[in-house]
């Protein structure tokens, strides 16, 4: 967005909001931003906790419980295929 344009949206926010709704907005605004600035943000896990989740894949692996890559691969290949259709639609 241009500055003009940001400094616009300022100029109506300011003649249109109270202080507390300019606060209040402008709150939301930093811990939006804070979050975008790192969307990648890792969770930390515990050993136990990984060995948890670990001890869960193989069960549901060894029950039968996956879906075969070849589907998973398929499925790929029709949603690459349909947003290549979308794209030359346009």
């Amino acid at each position: 967005m241009s500055t003009a344009a940001l400094t616009g949206l300022l100029e109506y926010l300011y003649g249109t909001l109270t202080p507390s709704n300019m606060r209040w907005v402008g709150e939301h605004l930093i811990e939006y931003a804070k979050k975008e600035e790192t969307p990648f943000a890792l969770k930390q896990y515990t050993e136990e906790e990984l060995n948890a989740m670990l001890d869960k894949v193989e069960a549901d692996f060894k029950a039968g419980l996956g879906i075969p890559s070849e589907e998973v691969w398929q499925e790929v290949d029709e949603e690459f295929a349909h947003e290549e259709e979308l794209a030359t639609a346009l």
